[in-house]
């Protein structure tokens, strides 16, 4: 078989794994779903091995597979460059800037800066997404997120750890008790960010020079903190959360601060993605460099919130 449509067949490899499966590769790239199917399966005979392990469930890379995932990842974030050079190449001023951001923080913190940057470079037409899958597509300019990957074909700036705080609803905390010291929340059900895969979750707290560190095993663990705010507000427990998902609960009474006199680590921080071969688009500066001068201040902990 020739090789000359093997990189074509990693790219597509690249997006079954990103996207964790075939429809939605396909949808990415705009093809059906046989043809990404009938592309693995392609490269797999050209291999000699087999790449995937398919079930009705999953997929999984086998250890063929695990060897060459990243070679095929670079073939597609290649692809991937030379069509937003192209695209820049036609139309560099009128095209729009394609932002992406996970939802909980593109609503949150993104969406009241958008009029406002609009005001401020009416030349920047912006085509905003708030799409949690579309972060793994790579099909953006610049994405808002946390966790970036270690990729040497993207360009991150930090743009600020959200503050968090423990809070709970008045009716839990009335019906379990309040905590008065640290290792009072033993005795709560706690709801926390995702551990890294660990069943315990080792919460850490400090008040002037004193430090506390409480191994909980929560409740819930979860790395969306959307969800983690849904479940605090429903009442099933005292929730670890980004300080700026609780402020309106927290002015309306809803929710009630926890161990307010102590703090906690900051949530992940914040990042402004770009592919390297952007880092010279003076679109991309600009709103990156916005976002770095106004997403900060919006993060920052609001003087009534921890009372």
């Amino acid at each position: 078989m020739s090789l000359i449509w093997t990189p074509a067949q990693l790219a597509m490899l690249a997006k079954v794994v990103d996207l964790n499966g075939f429809s939605a590769a396909a949808r990415a790239l705009g093809v059906p779903k046989a043809a990404v199917s009938r592309a693995v399966a392609d490269l797999e005979k050209t291999l000699g091995e087999r790449v995937l392990e398919r079930t009705t469930r999953r997929i999984a890379l086998t250890a063929a597979g695990r060897l060459i995932v990243g070679h095929a990842r670079r073939v597609a974030e290649e692809s991937d460059a030379a069509r937003s050079a192209i695209a820049r190449l036609k139309s560099p001023e009128g095209r729009p800037l394609r932002v992406v951001a996970d939802p909980t923080y593109g609503r949150v913190l993104l969406s009241p800066l958008v009029p406002r940057f609009l005001e401020s470079f009416a030349h920047v037409p912006l085509e905003v997404t708030l799409d949690a899958q579309q972060l793994a597509m790579g099909t953006w300019d610049v994405a808002i997120r946390t966790r970036p990957p270690a990729d040497v074909g993207f360009a991150q700036r930090l743009l600020g750890a959200p503050p968090a705080l423990l809070a709970a609803t008045p009716a839990y905390l009335q019906q379990h008790g309040v905590p008065a010291r640290p290792d009072d929340l033993r005795n709560h059900e706690l709801l926390t960010p995702e551990a890294s895969g660990h069943p315990e979750f080792r919460l850490q707290l400090a008040r002037g020079a004193q430090r506390a560190e409480v191994p909980l095993v929560p409740k819930l663990a979860v790395d969306d903190p959307a969800v983690l705010h849904a479940a605090t507000a429903a009442g099933l427990g005292v929730g670890l959360l980004p300080e700026f998902l609780c402020r309106q609960g927290l002015a309306t009474a809803r929710l009630k601060a926890v161990l307010p006199e102590w703090s906690v680590p900051p949530a992940d921080a914040l990042y402004a993605l770009y592919p390297a071969s952007l880092e010279s688009d003076p679109r991309v500066q600009q709103f990156v460099d916005f976002l770095a001068a106004n997403i900060v201040p919006a993060l920052a902990t609001a003087p009534a919130a921890r009372a």
